[in-house]
């Protein structure tokens, strides 16, 4: 079966219609159209919220192997109120290979959150979103989390560019569906993630910590 018959087959038995998939990732009807009928494919970011949207497995729906109901993560078996590492804003490009040997050892934060098994932390470490973050203060990250517009997300441009934590905007531009990371500050550049520049969404702010400056 081709991945935008698993879509459409997955959409209908989770009682949603197209518009109601597009509204979730800011896009137009006809660009979920698209997907099912094989006109168009979705990025890794877009597939990853697919198979959160409509609870099938990611590996199921990008390539038909597999089991296809997800596996879900209680809070239980995640980061959540277990502790969550904090991890270098570089490493969560690497992120959950990264460190090699596991987090045992690495920094923790808890949270009364519940999170997904792949949630983390991380220290902010420039000006870009200031005044509303600055350095310093610790962000934490949940991977399976699907991002709506408006959210903070960390998000990769380019291996060259490393991670970057920035404001998500979904778009479209001439039937392309687009993805900008917009910044706070105007010194610092707006990215995009289009088919030219195949970047991908780690994962979506779900806490903010702010500590008191000396």
């Amino acid at each position: 079966m081709a991945m935008g018959r698993r879509i459409a087959q997955a959409r209908k038995e989770a009682g949603l219609s197209q518009q109601a998939v597009a509204n979730r990732f800011g896009i137009s009807r006809a660009a979920v159209a698209q997907w099912e009928n094989g006109d168009t494919f979705p990025g890794s970011s877009k597939l990853e919220g697919l198979a959160d949207v409509l609870g099938v497995s990611l590996e199921w729906i990008a390539t038909g192997r597999g089991a296809k109901q997800a596996t879900a993560a209680g809070s239980d078996g995640g980061a959540g109120r277990g502790g969550v590492p904090v991890i270098a804003m570089q490493a969560a490009g690497l992120w959950p290979q990264y460190p090699p040997g596991g987090i045992e050892g690495v920094p923790k934060i808890t949270t009364e959150i519940a999170l997904g098994p792949n949630a983390f932390a991380l220290i902010i470490e420039d000006q870009s979103m200031s005044p509303e973050f600055t350095e310093g203060d610790k962000v934490i990250i949940d991977p399976d989390v699907l991002p709506q517009p408006r959210d903070y997300v960390i998000a990769v441009v380019s291996p060259d560019s490393g991670p970057s934590f920035r404001m998500y905007r979904p778009g479209e531009r001439g039937g392309i569906e687009t993805i900008e990371l917009v910044p706070f500050d105007a010194a610092w550049p707006t990215q995009t993630i289009d088919p030219e520049n195949p970047g991908r969404v780690i994962g979506t702010m779900v806490e903010h910590r702010r500590y008191r400056r000396a």
